[in-house]
């Protein structure tokens, strides 16, 4: 490569590293590990495909794609492996008040739903992409997009009951 295509890359992936994480720890339920493993390979496959950036026409929303499908990939490889535990280990008392607390249950709630739901939310919610959008990153039919919203949508806030308001001010 280039030292001004490295130069880019290497501009880019700073800029967009922290957001990519933010996104990879909403897919992973918290799961800070995993999500700098699903950013760092992230990264490394928009530096193969770097070069031919030009035909790329917004590499930040190519890095979420590429984010999305390397998290749904990994949990297809890992469903014969461990299994994330659906209770949370006590937290200390002061992780336990305010927003930290609200945080965890929000990404207990999340860790519920299945890994696809789970991307809908983010990439419609989080992310704020259209219908179309997700569907494409997603390769599937916008009705399956809004079905899946609707429905994910309302398994959090049967777990989440009352407390879902709270979320909304976020």
């Amino acid at each position: 490569m280039r030292r001004s295509q490295e130069s880019g890359f290497r501009e880019f992936a700073e800029a967009r590293m922290g957001h990519l994480f933010r996104s990879a720890c909403l897919l992973t339920s918290g799961d800070t590990h995993l999500a700098e493993d699903l950013v760092q390979e992230t990264l490394g496959r928009m530096y193969v495909v770097w070069g031919r950036s030009s035909k790329i026409g917004n590499p930040a929303a190519y890095a979420q794609t590429v984010l999305v499908r390397v998290f749904l990939a990994h949990q297809r490889r890992r469903s014969a492996g461990e299994r994330p535990s659906d209770e949370m280990p006590e937290a200390s008392e002061t992780a336990a008040q305010g927003d930290a607390s609200l945080r965890l249950t929000f990404l207990d709630a999340l860790r519920k739903l299945s890994a696809k739901d789970r991307a809908v939310v983010v990439l419609r919610y989080w992310e704020d992409w259209s219908v179309t959008e997700t569907a494409d990153v997603l390769n599937v039919s916008s009705a399956a997009v809004r079905t899946r919203s609707t429905r994910a949508l309302a398994r959090l806030g049967v777990q989440l009951g009352d407390s879902i308001g709270e979320f909304a001010a976020y």
